[in-house]
């Protein structure tokens, strides 16, 4: 019996990174896994490599046509929802002085926004008892040049969860954040935009981090199978780092 096993989870950002890796381990302990992502042909990518019972639907979490279409086939599948991990988002680097409305409305409508609408349209189809799971980041407590936008979005992703563990407590349904740190997926590797930013990128991640590597989807995913699992039944409002340390120093 995998820890999972007969519940069915949402995973939205699942077509790489820590999404990925999270549905194939959700898959792998007996959950009924629905993944989304924006474009087809990754996610279609995606779900072959999870296989079992994996279903992907594509749709955008900053459009809110397609959040509804998006439950509205989990709860024609499904009926309802025990694990719902709002991991899709951004972000991408601009100094002060050089953001632009377009930085920010993107950043916003798809982090804060789609995480907030995400949750809220799943709410009908949680069972009581449920989880969620929140993708923060460590950039919401620490400094980083030129990613003031994206840090404050995840700022407010960690605020959300605790307001919402008051809104949800009469439902008993659990709200955590998962917050790593910098990790090997395609997105974090895809915000440099030169081999040398790229290459200074990695070294300070190895000078800054008291674990002195970058982290693997696979250690954010194990994570988020702790928060979705009854292994946290007592655990609501935290925000777990998984980080090597780097924002603990």
């Amino acid at each position: 019996m995998g820890k999972l096993q007969g519940k069915v989870a949402v995973i939205t950002g699942a077509n790489s990174g820590i999404g990925l890796a999270s549905a194939k381990l959700f898959a792998a302990e007996g959950a009924r896994v629905f993944m989304t992502a924006r474009r087809r042909k990754e996610l279609d990518a995606a779900v072959a490599a999870v296989g079992g019972a994996a279903r992907g639907v594509q749709s955008d979490i900053s459009k809110l046509a397609d959040l509804d279409r998006l439950f509205a086939i989990v709860r024609e599948e499904a009926g309802t929802i025990d694990v719902l991990f709002a991991n899709a988002g951004g972000g991408e680097f601009a100094p002060l002085g050089s953001i632009t409305e377009e930085h920010f409305d993107s950043t916003f409508a798809t982090n804060v926004k789609g995480t907030l609408f995400t949750v809220q349209k799943a709410l009908p189809l949680m069972k009581d008892g449920g989880s969620i799971i929140l993708t923060g980041s460590t950039a919401a407590i620490t400094g980083t040049p030129a990613f003031s936008v994206y840090s404050a979005s995840k700022a407010a992703i960690r605020n959300f969860a605790r307001t919402w563990i008051l809104d949800l407590a009469p439902r008993k349904i659990r709200v955590n954040v998962l917050a790593p740190g910098a990790t090997s997926t395609p997105g974090w590797h895809g915000l440099a935009g030169s081999d040398d930013t790229h290459r200074e990128m990695v070294a300070a991640v190895q000078t800054t981090t008291p674990l002195g590597r970058l982290g693997e989807p696979e250690e954010s995913a194990r994570a988020a199978l702790f928060l979705a699992s009854d292994d946290s039944s007592f655990v609501t409002g935290s925000e777990l780092f998984v980080d090597g340390g780097a924002a603990q120093i």
